[in-house]
């Protein structure tokens, strides 16, 4: 059966729509998103409950002025600050310190511009109650993962996102790193021990699981660059002179914060295990970090272990 529309008709309409946004009065377009789970009666950040309806009888779309401009609303409520966001992030980093994400709320919230959102949000709740925190774990642990740390079904089926992580720790490196350290070798991470378990696999039981220290399931004010998780790590090892390897700025602060506190830790910055390498190197350079490598495969040669 030939097509009602043709292709010269769909081809002129998508041209249209693309020069709407070069005309001297572009039009504005919203995306709304509508929901991938079932209808159900939802308990609210806030405790309060909706009802949304059910599969067989949802609720009836509002067809009136108030209920449409409550929506239009609700999607742009990002543009309440006013700003342009790349001067508010800036504004964020000079205004942090060494607590990390605590310094960063702390200044927005003296600006008193975000308070609904945060209420909103539940921010910065559980992923029990907090939407964006929620969806961001469904997508990153994928279905299967999602299900075992949380005991509830994810709301997606696609493959998690940490399942595109280059897992860089080989066994033959921990094994020569063994061979020097015995069992004094320990994790300091920001994430979980699943989420771990889940990439490392085998290779994570080669390390002291005991004395490693996982963040994510720890409180939030121990995050980095909070020494304390590295501090507990290099006790647990009765360690008098620890190496701890990372790739970020916070891992620096955190080695630093250690070795002021009386646990001397040399810092190793690792720069080719993200993007814009020759940056982070620039940047380990600047702060005159001891070891500079490349690949953390590299630290063999660069402690004369081989």
């Amino acid at each position: 059966m030939p097509a009602i529309v043709t292709n010269k008709f769909r081809i002129h309409n998508a041209e249209q729509f693309k020069e709407s946004f070069s005309e001297a009065s572009p039009n504005v377009y919203y995306m709304m998103l509508g929901r991938p789970q079932a209808y159900a009666t939802s308990t609210r950040g806030d405790s309060r409950t909706e009802n949304e309806g059910s599969d067989a009888a949802p609720i009836t779309p509002a067809d009136d002025i108030v209920s449409e401009f409550y929506q239009f609303d609700e999607a742009i409520a990002a543009k309440k600050l006013n700003r342009n966001p790349t001067e508010l992030i800036l504004d964020v980093i000079d205004n942090a310190d060494d607590s990390g994400i605590k310094s960063a709320e702390n200044f927005l919230n003296k600006t008193g511009t975000i308070t609904s959102e945060k209420s909103k949000l539940d921010y910065p709740g559980t992923s029990k109650n907090n939407y964006v925190r929620s969806i961001f774990d469904q997508l990153f642990y994928g279905p299967e993962l999602y299900n075992k740390i949380f005991q509830k079904n994810s709301m997606f089926t696609e493959r998690g996102l940490m399942e595109n992580d280059d897992i860089i720790v080989s066994p033959k490196l921990i094994q020569v790193l063994k061979k020097r350290f015995s069992d004094k070798i320990a994790v300091v991470t920001g994430r979980g021990y699943n989420a771990i378990n889940s990439s490392l696999k085998e290779i994570l039981t080669q390390f002291n699981v005991k004395n490693s220290v996982f963040l994510e399931d720890e409180p939030r004010n121990l995050a980095k660059p909070n020494p304390e998780s590295l501090i507990r790590s290099i006790k647990g090892l009765n360690s008098k002179n620890c190496l701890y390897v990372g790739d970020s700025m916070e891992d620096l602060i955190m080695a630093k914060r250690a070795s002021e506190l009386g646990y001397q830790t040399t810092f190793c910055g690792i720069y080719g295990s993200g993007k814009l390498p020759e940056v982070k190197k620039k940047f380990f350079v600047e702060q005159d970090v001891p070891f500079i490598l490349e690949s953390i495969n590299f630290i063999p040669k660069a402690l004369n272990l081989v």
